[in-house]
């Protein structure tokens, strides 16, 4: 596995793999467990908003950035970061990696990097936020052996 940065070819592929990552989430998840009427509210243009937001991830000169993994010929993943220099803070935005390249330490690989590079830009403290639902289980697994300490946050919806 290698770990390369970013370039405008890759949009496409990883627009389409965050689509495949979080659609369980989304259609198998969320949507039984809020219901129509939240989900079309909160969720329901997910896909096109990833297309829009998958876009906006690396834009350098904004202090925002993507890495991407590959394995095989083929991408294993990515994580996308930011970095408020004046804070000395980072955040992991999103990291995703194919259903084909989990439990090979892609996603451990693609947060060191992150990690590192946010370090190298003066960040001394990194934020990574996931669900708490049973969906995101394998994240919040990654991210407290990469050493991160869990803030229970609780969010409620409910239809108006």
């Amino acid at each position: 596995m290698r770990v390369r940065a970013f370039t405008q070819h890759d949009l496409a592929a990883l627009t389409e793999l965050t689509i495949d990552t979080f659609r369980p989430f989304y259609e198998d998840s969320f949507r039984p467990l809020m219901g129509e009427a939240v989900f079309a509210v909160q969720h329901g243009n997910w896909r096109d908003d990833y297309r829009k937001q998958v876009a906006q991830l690396h834009v350098p000169e904004q202090h925002t950035y993507v890495a991407i993994a590959e394995a095989e010929g083929a991408i294993a993943g990515y994580v996308a970061w930011s970095v408020a220099p004046a804070h000395k803070k980072g955040e992991i935005t999103i990291l995703a990696v194919s259903t084909r390249h989990r439990r090979h330490h892609v996603g451990t690989a693609l947060c060191e990097h992150a990690f590192e590079q946010m370090r190298a830009l003066g960040a001394e403290v990194v934020e990574i936020g996931t669900g708490g639902d049973q969906f995101h289980a394998p994240a919040r697994a990654l991210y407290e052996a990469l050493g991160c300490t869990v803030l229970p946050l609780t969010v409620y919806f409910r239809q108006l």
